[in-house]
Formats: structure tokens, sequence, C-alpha cells
């Protein structure tokens, strides 16, 4: 079976905007305003964009660190 990479699921634009409308379209269909429907979808996707750029973020910084520990192995190996 094949493992899902859930860092890039939820960095997915297209999830987050699949979720903002399938609720939106909820709030409207059980008897909400169209406003707060509104409100809400622009809640889901600021908290996607902010939960995307942790993530990216962690990751880069994570890749520099490999980076980092590379190099610096690779120049105590080049001294002896």
């Amino acid at each position: 079976m094949k493992e899902i990479n859930w860092k890039r699921k939820l960095t997915s634009r297209k999830l987050w905007a699949a979720t903002a409308s399938f609720v939106s379209m909820m709030i409207v269909a059980i008897g909400g305003t169209e406003s707060t429907a509104t409100q809400v979808t622009a809640l889901i996707m600021a908290g996607a964009s902010v939960m995307s750029y942790i993530i990216g973020e962690g990751l880069t910084d994570s890749a520099n660190i490999e980076t980092s520990v590379d190099t610096i192995a690779e120049s105590a190996d080049n001294e002896q």
C-alpha cells in the first residue's frame, strides 16, 4: 500500500478550496446566510494559508539543516 504524503496534501490549495466550498455550501444548505458562509470560507482559507506557510518554512528549514550538516561533515573529512 502506498503511503500518503500528508505534508503535500495539507499544503494543497485545491484541498483547501474544495473544503471551503463544501463548508460554505453546507452553511447555505442548512439555512445559514450567504454572509456567514462567506466569513467562514474566508477563515478557512486564511487558516490554510498560515498552515501552508508554516509547513513550507519547516520543510525549507529542515532541508537547510541537512545541507549544513552534510557540508560540516565533508569539511571534517577533508581536514583529516
